[in-house]
């Protein structure tokens, strides 16, 4: 999954023009603390050029946008607005994300029964978000994932190439990835070392108790 960023010099939308283009097939809008009106511009033209593609498009933070824009879904964080609201708003067909930081918040996403996947992190510390929770390294994302029984989990928190062999035996179905994929301003590349080092990782047949 990538997550747009700001601070790059580019749009959001051409943001997600050039992951489109590299190969992405999951992207996120991240727009903290954005102006509504610009905040749905920017997800409406995110949107199209995510269709055009066939790639997946939601929204972090708000359902308002995610609905005006005509996003595939929401993603919501702890602060954020309730799942089953997302949900109720949403309707059954599109894609409701929620952010796992700990024990009692996978206790809270199974008893939800209205996520389709959570982000489970952070691995390490990332710059990239504000009020971190505490990081969780390789071993706490692998606790997190059995204790979600089969919710698909991706790995959210300073991640880099080098950890998806980790993280796709720890049992995670994907890993986000926001400021790795805008490093020395080349996006294709950057993309291209992510898809690569997921495929040649094995994945783990994770067995639940």
């Amino acid at each position: 999954m990538c997550l747009t960023l700001g601070g790059t010099g580019l749009s959001h939308s051409a943001q997600a023009r050039l992951l489109c283009a590299a190969g992405a097939r999951w992207v996120q809008l991240r727009m903290k603390g954005a102006d509504k009106s610009a905040w749905v511009s920017e997800a409406r033209a995110a949107a199209g050029i995510c269709r055009e593609h066939g790639a997946i498009f939601i929204v972090n933070d708000s359902i308002e946008v995610a609905l005006e824009s005509g996003a595939d879904g929401v993603h919501l964080g702890s602060l954020d607005p309730e799942w089953s609201v997302a949900r109720k708003e949403l309707g059954p067909n599109r894609i409701v994300g929620g952010t796992v930081n700990n024990s009692s918040d996978a206790s809270r996403a199974l008893e939800s029964g209205c996520l389709d996947y959570v982000g489970v992190g952070p691995l390490r510390f990332t710059a990239t978000k504000l009020n971190l929770a505490p990081v969780l390294g390789v071993d706490g994302i692998r606790s997190l994932v059995v204790e979600l029984a089969g919710l698909p989990a991706w790995a959210i928190g300073g991640v880099e190439p080098t950890d998806l062999p980790a993280l796709r035996a720890a049992g995670a179905s994907g890993v986000a990835v926001s400021s790795g994929l805008a490093r020395s301003g080349s996006i294709a590349e950057n993309v291209g070392r992510f898809l690569a080092g997921w495929e040649a990782a094995p994945a783990k047949d994770l067995i639940l108790s």
